[in-house]
């Protein structure tokens, strides 16, 4: 034998140990939340807002139900997120639909689940390019209140849940917010410690909802206390969770609002009577501020607020006559601004400086 093969079949094993000693290489993904404003089908399932009726007076049509879809799908291509949490989704069915012109864009999104056990109007939903390994409901009282949607992902082997939130809005008081809040809790008070999770969606709270709310009657009926920072601990002695904070607190089951990375004046999703708010969040747990598994990448939370989103000054949604009740006039996006972050399966680390956002 030549000495040439002879060295290639000395040095062969040799590169299969080093290879085998050779860490994997960190996945980098995305999570975004966006509710979709009233993302509904053609079919007739007798829970349908009124001016969403297939063939009604307000004019949802062919056209017309197409016209939202591929405005959706649009922002969903440019948000550009490996997970998507999403809100008012009206049907499974409306979700496939979606996922069809999502990959007209050349975007696919082969794995979905719906909270849709109960037969409320709007819905929440998720779509991954992970797989999904398990999807469940979590059950909110006992009326028509929108179930979490709680999902299993496998990301590269390490497991991660993301709950799925729409609590009730700002009609009602804070009462009826802090049943999706218990409910959530309760399901978040089984998962072993160390459990990475994400909690998203659209809360109908600010990330300062204590601070407030206190003094609007309407809505303080539970004397101050409220679903998004006392029920699921973001603050604690009346101070907003840090980082620093949750990392040191790993055993009492803190959460921490990523509104928090954003500068104050910068903090916003939507707009309720013209006032800037924080509903749409991502909030997360401990287990993400470690050396396994999944961990966040400092600093990567922030609003998707393309140009093409607004018109005069104003979050461009889908138009409608009549204050937003009447004919659909085929134009638009949504009411709200996605919300997204990035995360990692290498270790965490602190960022070396704060995010700089254009004013």
């Amino acid at each position: 034998m030549r000495p040439f093969f002879k060295n290639i079949f000395l040095i062969l094993p040799c590169l299969v140990v080093l290879c085998l000693a050779l860490p994997a290489q960190a996945a980098t993904f995305t999570v975004a939340s966006y509710n979709v404003e009233n993302l509904f089908d053609l079919n007739r399932d007798g829970t349908e807002y009124d001016d969403y009726l297939p063939g009604g007076p307000s004019g949802w049509n062919r056209s017309v139900m197409d016209a939202k879809f591929d405005n959706i799908a649009r922002v969903i291509k440019d948000l550009d997120a490996d997970i998507l949490s999403l809100q008012e989704v009206e049907s499974g069915k409306a979700l496939m639909i979606l996922q069809h012109y999502l990959r007209l864009l050349g975007k696919d999104y082969p794995f979905s689940a719906i909270a849709d056990s109960r037969p409320t109007t709007v819905k929440c939903a998720v779509l991954s390019r992970y797989p999904i390994l398990l999807h469940e409901e979590i059950r909110v009282g006992r009326g028509r209140e929108r179930n979490i949607l709680k999902v299993t992902v496998d990301i590269d082997g390490n497991s991660l849940i993301i709950y799925g939130n729409h609590w009730k809005s700002k009609t009602g008081p804070e009462s009826r917010r802090i049943r999706y809040a218990k409910a959530l809790a309760a399901d978040i008070e089984g998962l072993k410690l160390g459990t990475d999770y994400i909690v998203t969606g659209d809360f109908n709270s600010d990330y300062n909802e204590y601070q407030i709310f206190k003094n609007v009657h309407r809505l303080n009926d539970t004397k101050g206390l409220t679903g998004i920072n006392h029920i699921l601990k973001t603050v604690n002695d009346g101070r907003i969770n840090d980082e620093s904070f949750l990392i040191t607190r790993k055993k009492d089951r803190y959460l921490y609002n990523l509104w928090m990375e954003v500068p104050e004046n910068h903090r916003w999703s939507e707009l309720f009577f013209g006032q800037k708010n924080t509903p749409d969040a991502i909030l997360l747990s401990a287990g993400l501020y470690d050396a396994h598994g999944v961990n966040y990448v400092d600093n990567s939370f922030g609003p998707f607020s393309p140009d093409y989103l607004f018109k005069n000054n104003r979050i461009y949604r889908w138009q409608q006559t009549g204050k937003g009740r009447g004919r659909h006039l085929g134009k638009g996006f949504s009411d709200h601004l996605p919300v997204m972050a990035e995360f990692t399966t290498a270790p965490f680390r602190f960022a070396q400086s704060r995010k700089r956002l254009q004013p």
